[in-house]
């Protein structure tokens, strides 16, 4: 079983469709992608998946691809926030947010915790940003604990695409016991 941080390393270097500026951010992404899939194999966790508005095409990217058939795994439980509460745009109090966790935590009595792709002042990373297991990719601000991009890197997308193409192969590899993402 090989160390994540190194496994991390030569995946990206072997991998093509893989830009090696993920490899410079390698100490910022393995501990966030550790503590998500240790969450999600190890205690049973639920990821429910949250977008702003401008990134619901890689929303559906994710949901499309990531218990796809062809990678002969089982199947892992990642769902669409929208799917449970699709007001998520009018969440305003504290009180509003309670409701929501109660309502969570009734569904998902083994946890859950939220993936949040977006920008980090929009109404829908306010609940995200809130709860302690919570894994961001957040955009326009330096925050510890998330995957920090610019929105406005034109190469945004691509980047999206090449960290969900190395998440979705850390999650097979974990599952597979090729590495080991205990903390």
């Amino acid at each position: 079983m090989q160390e994540f941080l190194n496994w991390t390393v030569d995946t990206i270097r072997e991998d093509r469709l893989i830009s090696p500026w993920l490899e410079e951010k390698k100490y910022e992404w393995t501990p966030l992608v550790s503590k998500n899939i240790y969450n999600l194999l190890e205690r049973g966790f639920s990821i429910i998946v949250i977008t702003d508005k401008e990134r619901e095409w890689f929303l559906e990217y994710i949901l499309a691809n990531i218990n796809s058939p062809k990678l002969n795994r089982p199947f892992l439980p990642y769902y669409d926030f929208k799917s449970f509460y699709r007001y998520m745009d009018s969440v305003k109090s504290d009180e509003d947010i309670s409701y929501i966790k109660d309502m969570l935590s009734i569904s998902f009595p083994n946890g859950y915790c939220f993936w949040y792709i977006g920008k980090s002042q929009d109404v829908r990373a306010t609940i995200p940003k809130v709860l302690k297991h919570s894994f961001l990719w957040i955009f326009d601000e330096e925050k510890q604990d998330a995957f920090n991009l610019k929105s406005n890197d034109e190469a945004l997308d691509m980047k999206l695409l090449q960290m969900f193409r190395l998440y979705n192969k850390s999650v097979s590899a974990s599952l597979f016991a090729e590495i080991n993402v205990e903390n």
